[in-house]
């Protein structure tokens, strides 16, 4: 069965930092979308199973996408936050063909 779950979100002030974490089974997660109210989701980041990563103009030089092969674990590390970053994020893997998302974790950036 393939699980996909996210955490580490919450309330932070802006300039503030966090760190979000995606737990796989049975799929190697790739990349974070968010999805803000009234939005379409939008890739923040991605990182290939080679290591290459790529990021949304957006997040360029804040944010960081990492990820634990051992614990098959994917990593957003999120800093200097603004309240336009404010949304709900989700960890996203493809595997044979079909695109895998998570329940998804709630950041919320206040100014």
């Amino acid at each position: 069965q393939v699980q996909l779950v996210e955490s580490g979100g919450g309330l932070v002030q802006a300039g503030g930092s966090l760190r979000l974490s995606c737990a796989a089974s049975n799929i190697n997660p790739m990349a974070w979308y968010r999805q803000a109210p009234g939005k379409q989701r939008e890739l923040v980041a991605r990182i290939t199973s080679s290591g290459v990563t790529s990021y949304a103009d957006s997040v360029k030089g804040r944010f960081t996408i990492s990820r634990d092969n051992a614990k098959n674990t994917l990593y957003l590390q999120m800093n200097s936050l603004k309240p336009e970053d404010t949304a709900v994020y989700y960890c996203n893997g493809d595997r044979l063909g079909y695109s895998y998302w998570g329940q998804g974790t709630q950041v919320s950036v206040s100014s």
